[in-house]
């Protein structure tokens, strides 16, 4: 079960003393034939993964469209100020974000649809050897590490109320983010931070020895929103949420975000007996020629994808040996009711790989090339070009991935750089890419010392 809870909201918030202006009918929005979405970027709203819209907000939000009959469009905006501006200025039809209910915007905007209870949490480990902290009281003499803003302040404030004791850590460095500091509590450089309970939710997905029940505030009611205007859009909106809550589509996509592992646990490396490394290596062999790559190479990466299950699907929807995302299937040949074919995933992707190949030709050296290409499978070249850029920008080497381009697919988390005026595509969780390309090169340097080539 998600943390946090999910609750009904209705739209009496129109401010009395203020006149209304003339209301926008349904019917008119729909003779556009979209619905314009505003939202900000992140990982438990909207990105784009392996060339694919992703996104909790996001998910609900397209679901909203269809039951308007409405084709989807989501204008991602920097911060919530330009968010809810744009959606003033006539921008966008509806927020669809967790913008906090306050009395300044009830003057404004009309609260509906989508609306959630969201708290601040202590984020700690939950597996050690010592018992974690079930009571704020417990945190006198304790470490911990908080981003200036709303997080510092709570935990200042509730120093305050608790009489002093908690060593308060705040972390200047602009190139991390929350969920950096959550990495590091997963890996134990830190002992606690703080995040909201929906981020916090989400990252025990990717690291099952969090813990994240201690709430360390008061609750805040947040809500979805549109214009004064648009009074029969917020009463849809209304009536959606009510139906939708309980579909298979809403579970399906809490469960997506906030329950599905993200983690790939990979067992130790296979027994590479009589010189094989799997069931697939002819098929390996054979199509690792097509690329021009050493087959073992084309292995690691199978095994890093997929352990070498046939039949796996990952939380974002990626299928078979190779974990190709359903459009990337289709695109590249994968006939219908064949994405588990052990042969035909790894023809397509090959396919795949020759493709970005040809798009990464600006990087000459082709083993440099290799390293953008593996990163690429796993991000999608979007967020590799943004990566690219801003190396350059900040006089790296555009053409090196090592201690170079990968820094920057790391920073990608970060406002400050996925905000930059060089990237395209926003926001991207950049610590599993690094860590992707690092692990298949480990593994095909262990395969090499073990496997003949031939």
């Amino acid at each position: 079960m998600i943390a946090f809870l999910l609750f009904f909201s209705a739209c009496n918030n129109k401010a009395s003393h203020h006149k209304l202006p003339d209301t926008i009918s349904l019917d008119e929005l729909k003779e556009k034939g979209e619905l314009v979405v505003l939202t900000l970027y992140g990982s438990t709203s909207y990105f784009i993964y392996r060339g694919q819209e992703m996104g909790f907000q996001y998910e609900l939000s397209k679901q909203f469209a269809e039951n308007l009959g409405l084709k989807l469009r989501i204008e991602a905006s920097k911060n919530i100020d330009e968010m809810v501006q744009k959606l003033l200025d006539g921008k966008g039809d509806i927020i669809a974000y967790t913008l906090p209910v306050s009395k300044e915007l009830k003057d404004s905007v009309l609260y509906c649809g989508e609306s959630f209870i969201t708290h601040q949490v202590l984020v700690q480990r939950g597996n050690t050897s010592t018992r974690p902290l079930r009571d704020v009281t417990e945190l006198i003499d304790k470490d911990v590490y908080v981003k200036p803003g709303k997080h510092y302040d709570r935990m200042m404030n509730l120093n305050d109320e608790l009489g002093g004791g908690i060593r308060i850590h705040k972390v200047d460095n602009d190139s991390l983010t929350i969920e950096d500091l959550i990495i590091q509590v997963a890996n134990g450089t830190i002992p606690y931070t703080v995040a909201d309970n929906d981020l916090a939710q989400l990252n025990t997905t990717y690291y099952p020895n969090l813990n994240v029940k201690l709430k360390v505030s008061y609750d805040q009611r947040t809500s979805w929103a549109t214009r004064l205007d648009h009074v029969e859009l917020a009463e849809a909106a209304n009536r959606w949420h009510d139906e939708n809550v309980t579909s298979p589509a809403y579970k399906a996509s809490t469960k997506r975000y906030f329950e599905l592992s993200k983690a790939i646990t990979h067992p130790t490396i296979l027994s590479l007996r009589e010189g094989k490394i799997s069931h697939y290596d002819s098929l390996f062999k054979k199509y690792a020629s097509d690329i021009d790559w050493d087959w073992r190479l084309l292995a690691s990466l199978a095994y890093t994808e997929s352990n070498f299950d046939t039949a796996v699907v990952s939380w974002a929807g990626a299928r078979g040996l190779m974990q190709l995302m359903p459009r990337t299937a289709t695109a590249y040949g994968i006939p219908e009711g064949r994405e588990f074919n052990a042969e035909e995933n790894i023809k397509a992707a090959t396919k795949y790989i020759k493709d970005m190949n040809k798009s990464l030709r600006s990087i000459p050296d082709k083993d440099e090339r290799t390293y953008f290409i593996l990163a690429a499978y796993n991000a999608g070249l979007g967020h590799i070009y943004d990566a690219i850029a801003l190396a350059n920008k900040h006089g790296k080497n555009r053409a090196k991935w090592y201690d170079n381009v990968e820094n920057f697919i790391l920073l990608k988390s970060n406002e400050e750089y996925y905000t930059d005026s060089v990237c395209r595509n926003g926001y991207f969780r950049g610590v599993e890419t690094y860590n992707f390309v690092r692990e298949i090169m480990e593994r095909y340097d262990i395969y090499k010392q073990k496997i003949p080539a031939e």
